[in-house]
């Protein structure tokens, strides 16, 4: 007897088991987010739609678990196979200034960044130049050109390497050449929040505009921090130290994004580059504050 009501019992009991559908109102805003791809739309949605439909928060994270699991096997997949000019993005920054009248000032300055993320590698370009005429007189000329690989030993661990050429009279060398290697950490990896800290030893080659030249060993350090702020709207924030015995160097440049129309966005920038031993007559600290249009792919 007690068999026969156990086993007229087991569909209620297995019924209650099953989780609970989703609302189709629910259902149908949550797959429109999901259709979108876009992350922090689903995450919203899913969190709304648990406080709508609590009963159904089981079969609402297993959807969004099953469509984030998907969608990591197949950026891997893609990674996996994409060819050495694939993968690649990054933004195109001109800025330029131009005054008449009592007198005349002209300037203009450009930035390309290029970066390449797989499985294992990213790779860095970074080319940069500012130049500026007062009254006829070249006031500043600034060239960069730096390329950085870093290979991921783990998800937030990486072994970097790194080459740099740089050129600015006014801060008083002719040409300076930096190498370095050594251990980056991403020590926030968040959508929308990044930080990543750079340490190693380097060596630097530098001639000065006195003729004088200096080459020696040094310790080069870095932070890299992203932050979105809204959709629009992003701060950045890149620092570097160079510390050696004979002149040591630390630049920042702080930066604010906004977007305008498209791939466009409108930028604000403050860069400030110190030398603790410049060539006599020259200062020890550069700032440059730039306002220009930046295109990013």
């Amino acid at each position: 007897m007690r068999f026969l009501l156990a086993l007229a019992a087991a569909p209620l009991l297995l019924a209650n088991t099953e989780p609970a559908r989703i609302p189709s109102q629910i259902k149908a805003m949550l797959d429109a987010a999901i259709a979108s791809g876009n992350e922090s739309e689903v995450t919203t949605i899913a969190k709304y739609a648990r406080q709508a439909a609590p009963d159904a928060t089981e079969t609402i994270n297993g959807l969004v678990d099953g469509w984030r699991k998907a969608r990591a096997e197949q950026h891997e997949q893609e990674l996996r196979d994409a060819g050495p000019f694939d993968l690649w993005h990054g933004r195109v920054e001109l800025g330029g200034s131009l005054t008449t009248g009592n007198t005349r000032d002209v300037g203009a300055s450009g930035v390309i960044d290029l970066t390449r993320e797989s499985l294992r590698w990213r790779h860095k370009l970074h080319l940069a130049t500012d130049y500026q005429e007062s009254a006829g007189v070249v006031s500043r000329e600034h060239y960069l050109a730096s390329y950085e690989p870093n290979f991921k030993f783990s998800p937030r661990g990486y072994v970097y390497g790194s080459a740099q050429y740089e050129s600015d009279h006014y801060l008083g060398y002719d040409d300076r050449y930096s190498a370095s290697l050594g251990a980056g950490y991403s020590a926030i990896k968040q959508p929308g929040l990044t930080l990543d800290v750079e340490v190693g030893p380097a060596y630097r080659y530098t001639a000065f505009t006195d003729a004088t030249t200096e080459g020696s060993i040094a310790a080069r350090g870095s932070v890299n921090f992203g932050w979105k702020l809204t959709r629009a709207i992003s701060l950045s924030q890149i620092a570097s130290a160079y510390v050696q015995h004979y002149n040591s160097t630390v630049s920042s440049t702080t930066g604010l994004d906004a977007k305008l129309i498209g791939p466009l966005a409108a930028r604000l920038s403050y860069a400030v580059q110190y030398e603790s031993m410049p060539p006599i007559g020259r200062v020890t600290t550069d700032t440059t504050s730039r306002a220009s249009l930046v295109y990013g792919f």
